[in-house]
């Protein structure tokens, strides 16, 4: 591992920690903007770490566009979580759980596809989200992992 790689990676860890933090927010919404912001600082900390220039527009397109590969099959994960915090009273208890999971998986796979990215030289403006959907789905199925190493 370069020490790019473990710099990076353990700024992925803290923002992991910090998303799923986020999702305990018991407002519906406030979680998902918490969360949102948190995401995008974190490809900024990691583009400073290569010395790629940020763009927040194609930091924002990239999160909302990764998102369309594991929402279908995480709904339940990360938006039922999200609709159970409307339920007045324990609402925000059942569903604050799994918000909390779905959003530091989310981040843990968000910040180590990137971590790939730029180690291979890519910049935000070559950042293909298609090109890199199943080691993105990968790494979300395989969940946050603090004493993972970062993927190449």
């Amino acid at each position: 591992m370069t020490e790019k790689q473990g710099k990076a990676l353990k700024t992925v860890k803290y923002y992991m920690w910090l998303s799923g933090g986020a999702g305990l927010i018991p407002i519906s919404l406030v979680d998902w903007a918490a969360v949102s912001g948190l995401q995008l600082k974190m490809l900024a900390d990691i583009s400073k770490i290569y010395g790629v220039p940020f763009q927040a527009n194609v930091g924002k397109a990239a999160i909302a566009s990764l998102a369309g590969y594991i929402v279908p099959n995480a709904a339940a994960f990360g938006t039922i979580g999200c609709l159970l915090k409307t339920v007045p009273g324990v609402g925000a208890l059942a569903g604050a759980p799994a918000m909390a999971a779905f959003s530091g998986a989310y981040a843990w796979a968000l910040g180590n596809v990137f971590i790939q990215h730029f180690e291979s030289g890519g910049t935000f403006l070559s950042f293909d989200p298609e090109k890199v959907r199943e080691h993105f789905k990968a790494q979300f199925a395989a969940g946050p992992n603090p004493a993972a190493p970062a993927a190449t």
